[in-house]
C-alpha cells in the first residue's frame, strides 16, 4: 500500500486475535505501531512476531479517559505524530438480554462504545492540527442485522457506525478520514473463550458456516488488507463507510 512507510498507527486491543493481525500487517507495510492493550504480555508477544519492525506496547484500558490521553501523549513522544487510529478493542459475553443486568450493560458499553469515544477525542484533534489522518473502527455485521444474545453489543457497534459517519462528515475538510470495517463470525481467542470446545461448540460453528456463502469462518488475517488500504494513500477517497468483511454472510 502506498504512503504507509514510517507512519505511526495505534491499534487498540492489538495483543491478540484480529488486533494482532492488524498490527502485523501495518508493521509489514512499514508503519510504526503502538499497541494499546490491557495485557502487556500479549502485546509483547505480538511485537515479537513483528520481527525488526517498530512495534511498542502500552498498557491501556480504553474505557479510562485519562489513561487513553496519557498513552496517546506517550506514543507521540516515543514514535512521532499519529497518522492512523484503529479502534479494535472489544468485549462481549453472549447471553439473552433478559438475563443480563445494568452492570453487564455498563461494561459492554464502556469497552465497545465509550472506549472509542475516548480514543477519538484524544487523537482526532491531533490529526486535525497536523492536516490529516485515518480512523478505522472495527465494528461488526451484528450492527447491521442484529444478533441474538448480543443485543447490547450490537447496539454499541451500531452506535459506533453512526458515530463514525458523523465524525467523517465533521472532519472530511481537515483530511481526517473515518471508516468502519465490519467483521462477521471470526476464529479468535475471544470467540473460543465464549463458545468453548466440544460437540456443542462445533455444532454452533457448523450452523454459522452454513449461513456464509464462502463456507468458512473468518480468520483475523482476513481483515488486515482492508484496514491497511483504508490507512494508506490508496484509500484517500474513502470516508464514512461501513464495509462488511464477512464472506458474504450479510449482503447489506
Amino acid at each position: 500500500m502506498r504512503g504507509l512507510k514510517d507512519r505511526v498507527a495505534i491499534v487498540t486491543g492489538g495483543g491478540q486475535g484480529i488486533g494482532r493481525a492488524l498490527v502485523l500487517r501495518l508493521a509489514e507495510e512499514g508503519c510504526k505501531v503502538a499497541i494499546f492493550d490491557l495485557s502487556t504480555e500479549a502485546g509483547e508477544e505480538t511485537a515479537a512476531l513483528a520481527g525488526d519492525a517498530t512495534v511498542k506496547t502500552y498498557q491501556v484500558d480504553v474505557s479510562d479517559y485519562d489513561a487513553v490521553n496519557a498513552a496517546v501523549e506517550s506514543v507521540e513522544k516515543d514514535l512521532g505524530p499519529i497518522w492512523t487510529l484503529v479502534n479494535n478493542a472489544g468485549w462481549d459475553k453472549p447471553q439473552p438480554f433478559l438475563v443480563t443486568n445494568p452492570e453487564f450493560w455498563d461494561k459492554v458499553i464502556d469497552i465497545n462504545l465509550k472506549g472509542n469515544l475516548n480514543t477519538h477525542f484524544a487523537v482526532a484533534s491531533k490529526m486535525v492540527a497536523q492536516g490529516g489522518g485515518r480512523i478505522i473502527n472495527i465494528a461488526s455485521d451484528a450492527a447491521k442485522v442484529g444478533t441474538s444474545n448480543e443485543a447490547v453489543y450490537s447496539a454499541c457497534k451500531g452506535g459506533l457506525i453512526s458515530f463514525t459517519k458523523s465524525i467523517a462528515r465533521e472532519l472530511a475538510r481537515k483530511n481526517v478520514l473515518a471508516n468502519c470495517v465490519c467483521p462477521g463470525p471470526t476464529n479468535t481467542p475471544m470467540m473460543a473463550s465464549v463458545v468453548g470446545t466440544g460437540p456443542d461448540a462445533e455444532k454452533w460453528k457448523d450452523a454459522m458456516v452454513r449461513g456464509i456463502p464462502l463456507k468458512r469462518m473468518g480468520e483475523p488475517e482476513d481483515y488486515a488488507g482492508i484496514v491497511a488500504l483504508l490507512a494508506s494513500d490508496d484509500g484517500a477517497y474513502i470516508t464514512g463507510q461501513a464495509i462488511s468483511v464477512s464472506g458474504g454472510m450479510n449482503m447489506v
